[in-house]
């Protein structure tokens, strides 16, 4: 008896582990990142990595990658430039570091690697991005015209670039306002655009003051470039506060004189409702002892 009891175990035993190792070997979603590089006026540099993977056959943003980024090749430790992790948007943006220095001047192109980890969800991911070291600078002239010019460095001279498409309008808010109706400009064989700022009624801060953006966005070989300029193109915008005045939303103790007298009339005559119905009440009381 016992015997067959074992042979029983043991046949359970064989038919259960295929299905144990077919539910430890679920296939994980593979992870595609795409590398974006950032020059920032001239003066800092930053990379945004953006992770992807197709679910329910559709691509969609994966958050909480942890993600590592290294210039020139991820084979060499020393390379590491940062670490971060993926955001709800699946972002994750590191600023390149000053030791990056060494690796950045040995050559006029320039190669970055972001490796994303593997997860319980997700296999590892790497991507890549090659660029040419380019910048932009924006200036102006009479009449309210703004000038600006693409180089990119070739061996060790910085080289005017003809064909690049820029941008050029004014920092606001919600983004960048173009100066007129023309989108995107080509720039000619040295390396320039022109762009005449037609934004004329455009409010500015106290002293009238804008700032002027041109920029090259996810171009394939000089990623993405900016320069801004303050100018005094825009309407002074005068500031006006009612924080000390009698206002219908001001802080407490300046709402307008009608609300108040409206809102103690209303408490008062409640009030005296409430004590006459009591002194009547008592008066009751003292008619019926009588």
């Amino acid at each position: 008896m016992r015997k067959h009891k074992l042979i029983q175990l043991l046949v359970l035993v064989i038919a259960l582990v295929p299905s144990i190792l077919m539910a430890q070997a679920v296939e994980k979603n593979s992870l595609s990142l795409t590398l974006k590089y950032y020059n920032d006026n001239n003066v800092t540099h930053h990379l945004l990595v953006l992770a992807k993977s197709k679910i329910d056959g559709k691509f969609q943003t994966v958050p909480n990658i942890p993600v590592e980024f290294y210039i020139t090749s991820d084979a060499d430790k020393a390379n590491l430039i940062g670490k971060g992790k993926t955001d709800d948007r699946g972002q994750a943006v590191i600023e390149i570091p000053p030791t990056a220095k060494v690796e950045w001047l040995k050559s006029p192109n320039q190669n970055f690697v972001v490796v994303g980890a593997a997860t319980k969800k997700f296999d590892e991911g790497r991507g890549e991005l090659a660029i040419t070291k380019a910048k932009i600078k924006v200036d102006t002239a009479d009449g309210r015209i703004v000038n600006a010019k693409v180089v990119a460095l070739v061996d060790t001279t910085w080289t005017p670039i003809a064909a690049v498409d820029v941008i050029v309008g004014v920092r606001r808010l919600g983004g960048i306002l173009n100066v007129n109706e023309t989108q995107t400009y080509p720039t000619d064989s040295s390396g320039g655009v022109t762009a005449e700022y037609k934004r004329d009624s455009l409010p500015g801060d106290q002293k009238g003051n804008i700032t002027l953006v041109a920029s090259v966005v996810d171009n394939e070989t000089y990623g993405n470039l900016s320069s801004e300029l303050v100018v005094p193109w825009g309407t002074k915008s005068v500031y006006m506060t009612n924080f000390d005045h009698r206002t219908l939303f001001a802080r407490r103790g300046y709402s307008p004189l009608w609300l108040e007298i409206l809102a103690y009339s209303i408490v008062v005559a409640v009030w005296s409702v409430i004590i006459f119905l009591l002194v009547q009440i008592k008066n009751l009381k003292k008619l019926g002892v009588e």
